[in-house]
């Protein structure tokens, strides 16, 4: 294995997270993904991940994409009817800050998800997107 491949994820993921807490509401995960403009979103309870909300999980249950065409037409009935715990996915694969860039890609890869959280001692620590690997490919060249 190549020195590039042995590059722990900590170098690459993102550690300045912006979460949700189990008891937030989609017009708050809504507001948070534009704001910030990411695509996923651990949900926590305490320190520990419970979850990763999705920006697609979000625009499959407004029903019409027509919802998020203007910043201050939150579609409030839609978003009332869901919890994130309703929307969020909950099977997570998560990796450790150890895990190498090549064992990332790979499950990223593989899986119809395209972050994963990065946890240590149960903790979450960071979140590694299939954008950091790509821009971490793009420095390489």
């Amino acid at each position: 294995m190549s020195i590039r491949q042995r590059i722990p994820v900590s170098k690459i993921m993102t550690t300045n997270l912006i979460t949700l807490n189990v008891t937030d509401g989609l017009d708050k995960a809504e507001s948070l993904f534009k704001k910030h403009h990411i695509r996923h979103i651990p949900v926590v309870n305490g320190e520990n991940i419970v979850g990763m909300l999705s920006f697609t999980d979000l625009l499959r249950i407004s029903f019409a994409d027509g919802a998020f065409q203007d910043e201050e037409a939150v579609d409030t009935v839609v978003y009332n009817m869901f919890t994130v715990p309703q929307v969020m996915a909950k099977n997570l694969i998560s990796v450790s800050p150890e895990a190498n860039v090549k064992e990332v890609a790979e499950i990223l890869a593989k899986k119809e998800f395209h972050a994963l959280p990065v946890v240590d001692h149960e903790k979450l620590v960071g979140i590694v997107t299939t954008t950091d690997l790509i821009n971490y490919l793009l420095e390489q060249y």
